[in-house]
């Protein structure tokens, strides 16, 4: 992932965890889901089965924060961003989500909280899985 020129997080094998916060969203919530993320089985066994973890399978994470995830497109062809919370509410549990996946035993790398950034991505399988708290 890149700000300007600049590698600001990369990884190996793993997840992309594209993180959106809500307003109504609580820290301990933040526990929970990384917990779920490192112990989701998402990754294959010997006999090409979903039956590792991400924790199983010794990959990483690269968390970014993703408001537009918490877009209303309920009404009209404009997304409404309303219910997403404000950065200075946003970015201590986007850094509490972070913290608990590194207690979990997970390697993190993460993005430039706020900043316009590439992101890059190999989606092997494709494998792409929708949580919620």
């Amino acid at each position: 992932m890149r700000v300007g020129s600049e590698v600001v997080g990369k990884i190996g094998p793993g997840v992309l965890v594209l993180l959106g916060v809500g307003e109504e969203d609580r820290e301990p919530a933040s526990a929970r889901l990384a917990a779920k993320v490192a112990r989701l089985r998402i990754f294959e066994n010997a006999d090409g089965k979903f039956d590792r973890s991400l924790k199983e399978a010794g990959g990483s994470a690269l968390v970014v924060s993703q408001f537009t995830l918490i877009a209303d497109t309920s009404k009209g062809n404009r997304p409404s961003f309303s219910g997403a919370a404000r950065p200075e509410r946003a970015e201590p549990l986007y850094e509490a989500f972070c913290a608990a996946l590194e207690e979990e035993g997970v390697p993190v790398a993460r993005g430039l909280f706020g900043a316009r950034m590439e992101v890059e991505l190999v989606n092997d399988g494709p494998v792409t899985v929708i949580l919620e708290t």
